[in-house]
């Protein structure tokens, strides 16, 4: 059962006056070849809880995770790089220190003064963030010279890492969520509960096992679904098609028989590609055609994209959406030409006159690359966050919350 939004504890009801706040963000931001940002999205969607409690007179201590070092040192993901670009993004000092435990923290913290942020190194340089039974007392140290905990960090919130379920427990009655969380939950609240109808849903992406769980989730309030990327692969394979050596998941072949079935059930309108652009290789410069279906796959050759047949059959009926939401691209998004689908669509999404809420991950990175991202009305900042929302009705970072501030 979804908790409503007012119940979780939120920010804005603590008294940050002169505390020290521990603040939890996601910046796991891209980086070029040579460490450097390539997009501070990330950074960017952390200030209005950041600012807040500035301007509240707080101190600020940030922490986060960057990439994926696997419990290790990695000077190549660095969070200094990340301090670097906040202090050139907001007012007031920002320092950075090259540990996130130990005596030197301790001191640091202690010294810090009320409009200083001062941003701790990556938590993932310690094995027990990501597995807290390893250390039971990372939690608690990161924990101590802080009079709050703010979790702003919802990309992370499906995880059951020690900064995100387990600090709360240390922080009775004073552990909150930040705005961008608030903004996050209080979105897919709205799609679980009542989104404005027709209601269609657009789904791509690789992983058709990840997805089958919101699609049930969702199927209820459904008008139209439409199912591309690899997705679409394994729905066409249940078909009988032939689909040579393409991506699909032969574990889901029946699960995409049973929720074709269900949705004639709910009559929800299903939409599979009708042509599809295939290749003999899956890179750049591979040989590639495009064939209308139900035409087999060759023997050797692909499906690597929606073809232009499917997207003109999709543009008329998403024109008669009251709400949208889309999660995953419908091709291999990072190897031109197979962009185009997904390319074209966020185009088509985005003279759509009605609220249209993207699901993170790679549908968000088509359409910023596109210039296109004031064109939509919420873009997620957690991939696989929002698909274990959508599906759960909660998240394990949620709960840490609502269980610290129980009486």
């Amino acid at each position: 059962m979804t908790v409503p939004i007012q119940d979780y504890p939120h920010m804005r009801d603590l008294p940050l006056h002169l505390k020290k706040v521990l603040l939890r963000v996601d910046y796991n931001v891209p980086l070029g070849e040579q460490g450097e940002i390539v997009d501070d999205w990330r950074i960017q969607k952390s200030l209005p809880s950041l600012m807040y409690a500035l301007e509240q007179g707080s101190a600020i201590v940030l922490i986060s995770h960057l990439g994926r070092p696997e419990g290790k040192v990695s000077p190549s993901l660095s969070l200094k790089v990340c301090a670097k670009r906040l202090s050139s993004l907001i007012p007031y000092p920002v320092f950075f220190c090259n540990s996130c435990t130990g005596e030197e923290v301790k001191e640091r913290i202690q010294k810090l003064l009320p409009g200083e942020v001062l941003v701790l190194e990556n938590l993932r340089f310690h094995p027990e963030e990501e597995n807290p039974h390893l250390n039971v007392k990372f939690a608690k140290e990161l924990s101590e010279g802080c009079d709050y905990f703010v979790n702003d960090a919802f990309g992370a919130l499906h995880r059951y890492h020690s900064s995100i379920t387990e600090l709360p427990k240390y922080f009775p009655q004073k552990a909150a969520m930040g705005f961008l969380v608030e903004e996050e939950v209080r979105v897919f609240q709205t799609l679980l509960r009542a989104p404005k109808k027709p209601f269609h849903v657009i789904i791509g992406g690789n992983k058709v096992s990840s997805k089958m769980g919101i699609l049930h989730a969702l199927l209820n309030h459904v008008s139209d679904l439409f199912i591309g990327g690899g997705m679409a692969l394994t729905f066409l394979k249940a078909k009988q098609l032939e689909t040579s050596s393409s991506s699909v998941d032969p574990k889901q072949l029946q699960q995409a028989l049973d929720l074709m079935h269900l949705c004639q059930e709910t009559k929800t309108v299903i939409h599979l590609p009708c042509d599809l652009v295939i290749a003999n290789q899956k890179e750049k410069g591979a040989l590639f055609k495009t064939i209308t279906l139900p035409t087999s796959i060759p023997e050797g050759w692909m499906g690597l994209d929606i073809g232009p047949l499917t997207l003109e059959a999709w543009k008329e009926p998403l024109k008669n959406a009251s709400t949208i939401f889309w999660n995953g691209p419908l091709g291999v998004f990072e190897i031109p030409p197979f962009d185009q689908g997904t390319n074209k669509l966020a185009q088509i999404l985005s003279s759509q006159d009605c609220p249209k809420i993207i699901g993170g991950g790679d549908s968000v990175a088509a359409i910023q690359k596109a210039s296109l991202s004031s064109s939509f009305n919420h873009l997620s900042t957690g991939g696989g966050a929002s698909l274990a929302y959508l599906e759960q009705q909660s998240l394990p970072g949620l709960d840490a919350l609502l269980a610290s501030c129980a009486p």
